[in-house]
């Protein structure tokens, strides 16, 4: 409780300091000193959207989030998509955003759900790569059906359902070229036993998947019935050829 205060105090400091450089303009006419206000909405529209980055950031710093694995540049990316997909009407549950940092082995806890609105993070928790994406580390990617790699990019979360993995979560992948064939891929988030540690004990990694982010069966359903019907998940890694060609992250 004491840092979720500390944390709406923060955001009240950074909403003062949004009013005070607020951008406008007042002029003198008539040779009267009366005061003109001139509101530029522009120049207030790119304020606004810095101080939401400013707080997201806040939220990076106060959970310790560079501690527990996600790097800074990783999360910068997600909250510029999360925002833009909420400015644009695709999120409906923007209550959470989700993480995945492939910049990290599978032997690492890689995955990051967070709650924006309570800061909180809600899981920190594995989650398996393509199976001919890399061992340990994710390193090719994909967004051919049958290349059993990862795609990278944003996604929003669907539906649910019972499958031959049990109870699973269909993605939409939001970036063309990049993963929009994630249905025809049939890339959800299910659980998985390859995901665990007593498998990384036994191999020095995970296993992996036919390119969907696997997760421990223990979390399986309590991390999709947190995340499930149009959130944003972000599956990061520092591969220049998606930087590059991600219209999302380039806005």
């Amino acid at each position: 409780m004491k840092q979720f205060r500390l944390y709406r105090f923060s955001l009240f400091v950074v909403f003062l300091l949004g009013m005070v450089h607020m951008p406008c303009a007042i002029s003198i006419s008539n040779g009267m000193g009366a005061g003109k206000f001139v509101f530029n909405e522009k120049d207030f529209a790119a304020s606004v959207t810095e101080e939401k980055n400013n707080s997201m950031l806040l939220i990076y710093e106060n959970l310790h989030l560079a501690a527990k694995g996600l790097s800074q540049e990783a999360f910068e990316y997600a909250v510029k998509g999360y925002n833009h997909l909420k400015s644009a009407g695709k999120i409906r549950n923007s209550r959470v955003l989700t993480i995945i940092d492939f910049t990290k082995p599978s032997s690492q806890k890689r995955l990051f759900i967070v709650d924006v609105e309570n800061a909180q993070l809600l899981f920190n928790t594995y989650v398996a790569h393509g199976r001919n994406t890399g061992e340990a580390y994710a390193k090719r990617f994909s967004n051919t059906p049958e290349s059993f790699q990862s795609s990278l990019g944003f996604y929003l979360t669907t539906g649910t359902y019972m499958g031959k993995n049990g109870f699973s979560m269909q993605l939409e992948g939001m970036e063309n070229g990049i993963n929009d064939k994630a249905d025809e891929r049939a890339i959800v988030m299910h659980g998985a036993p390859y995901v665990s540690e007593g498998f990384i004990r036994s191999r020095g990694y995970l296993g992996r998947s036919h390119g969907c982010p696997a997760v421990p069966e223990t979390l399986n359903k309590p991390i999709i019935e947190k995340i499930k019907n149009g959130s944003c998940l972000f599956i990061y890694s520092n591969d220049m050829s998606y930087i590059n060609r991600s219209k999302i992250i380039n806005i």
